[in-house]
């Protein structure tokens, strides 16, 4: 068990931790926000990331202070939190991203560690190899395993209090990423990110990243916290950390700023196209886009990175706020609306119910049908799973409503759900608000929990009372139970 990282409350995989950081003397609540900080170009002074933002980690780049001779100097001179001035965590990362770029580099794992350990990083990083998305499999396989012997090497380095993270590879290899989470989470290291998923999420590939993370989750244990490096748009944190994401670093807020381009929690919009702003941070509630847009440009660079930075940190309040209710996968719908790049990730989600239901807490909030893809997620599966615990009499009316005398008892047919029996009707999640125009998902959902009743009562005589079910959702049923159209008698 890892004794840096304490779990408080869960939805889904989601969940609210507490990450201790020794070395900096302090405990950061996840998920978080890490700001990325260029140590040659500071768009926003770490110290206000904190004060303003409430910023408790951010993450900067070991590699270019370590190849830069005025600011390795001051970095082992001051110290990385005199230098940067700041007092929370701080991680670095080791020039990994530049190896993905430039294909070399000229430091060992062993002299960055080193060199992280002495300019005083909280969380450190070895060089890994970042294998990108569709890479040929011997491609992936063969920086795996370098990656892998990186991570044994860190374990040999002397960090003193330094957490070390123990980067999970395997390109788009889904069997690849869950052996490397498996093999990261034998080592005695401590912080997992998921690397190389960048150019998925440059790429809207949201449902690809989804298939990683889920692959890195199967391999590593509930305890370890995972760190998503690049997540950096407000727009997939809900997604992400419905996941099991802890972690996420941005410099998508000073990247975009720097392009004039404005981020919103649905999308990314360009300054030039703005005559309002949908947003009332102080930013936007002191200012009109003709103002920004007359600032030269390194003030309005400050102005929007400082609204990016807002809304990226207000998503993450309120997805914590949605973990301690209930509700997370509600906002992951919600943001799926706003992009089809998004609702592709969230079918994909769905995709992994069955992996999402072992950490997804058995009574929370209201459960709330929201469209047709809230018939796949975890609280049905697991209803229907559990149907075969359920006793049946010998003849068993399910019904949408309307009573139908001569059965020995009647259910309540309940899509998306299914058969619940008066004594389970006012328990979680059959308390569930769905709308009155129901889809044929959810009819479909139930259509199926009746066959897993019937199958596991097989002496039952079943009879379905339905509101016009079409003839598709029907024939799901088994043969030999009795359909009543209620509609009819309307």
């Amino acid at each position: 068990m890892r004794d840096n990282f304490e779990l408080r409350d869960a939805d889904v995989a989601g969940r609210i931790g507490e990450l201790t950081v020794p070395r900096a003397g302090v405990t950061v609540e996840t998920p978080a926000l890490l700001p990325v900080i260029n140590p040659n170009l500071e768009t926003i002074a770490p110290s206000r990331l904190a004060d303003e933002f409430g910023a408790e980690m951010l993450i900067t780049n070991s590699y270019i202070i370590h190849g830069n001779d005025e600011l390795r100097e001051r970095a082992l001179e001051e110290g990385l939190h005199d230098m940067l001035d700041f007092d929370g965590a701080i991680m670095t990362d080791s020039g990994s991203f530049q190896l993905s770029v430039y294909g070399e580099i000229d430091v060992t794992t062993e002299e960055i560690l080193t060199f992280q350990r002495e300019i005083g990083s909280d969380v450190g990083t070895p060089v890994d190899i970042p294998t990108p998305p569709d890479a040929a499999r011997e491609t992936a396989e063969s920086d795996l395993a370098t990656t892998e012997e990186r991570i044994a090497e860190a374990e040999t380095v002397d960090t003193d209090e330094m957490l070390v993270s123990a980067p999970v590879q395997g390109s788009t290899y889904t069997d690849l990423r869950e052996e490397a989470a498996r093999t990261a989470d034998a080592s005695s290291l401590d912080v997992f990110p998921v690397g190389a998923v960048v150019p998925l999420m440059n790429d809207y590939r949201y449902a690809d990243m989804v298939d990683v993370v889920a692959a890195c989750k199967r391999g590593l244990s509930p305890d370890a916290p995972v760190h998503l490096f690049g997540a950096g748009h407000p727009m997939m944190f809900a997604l992400a950390t419905a996941l099991g994401c802890d972690l996420f670093d941005s410099a998508a807020y000073a990247i975009y700023a720097r392009d004039d381009r404005y981020l919103t929690v649905r999308n990314t919009r360009h300054l030039e196209d703005l005559e309002y702003f949908p947003c009332s941070c102080p930013v936007c509630a002191t200012n009109t886009p003709d103002e920004i847009r007359a600032l030269d440009h390194e003030e309005r660079e400050e102005q929007l990175a400082a609204h990016n930075l807002h809304v990226s940190f207000a998503e993450i309040r309120r997805i914590k706020q949605a973990i301690r209710a209930g509700n997370l996968l509600e906002l992951v719908e919600t943001r799926a609306r706003g992009h089809p790049a998004m609702l592709d990730g969230y079918r994909a989600l769905l995709d992994h119910a069955d992996q999402l239901e072992r950490s997804d807490p058995v009574s929370k909030g209201t459960f709330f049908h929201l469209s047709a893809e809230s018939a796949r997620r975890p609280e049905v599966l697991r209803y229907r799973d559990r149907l075969d615990r359920l006793d049946a009499p010998a003849e068993l009316l399910l019904t949408e409503g309307a009573e139908i005398e001569g059965y020995d008892a009647s259910w309540s047919l309940a899509p998306p759900f299914g058969p619940v029996p008066p004594a389970l009707s006012q328990t979680y999640p059959l308390t569930a608000e769905t709308p009155d125009r129901l889809d044929d998902a959810a009819r479909a959902a139930a259509a199926d929990a009746v066959a897993r009743l019937a199958e596991h009562n097989p002496g039952t005589d079943l009879t379905v009372a339905h509101y016009g079910w079409p003839d598709h959702v029907l024939r799901r049923l088994p043969e030999g139970i009795d359909r009543i159209d209620l509609s009819a008698r309307r």
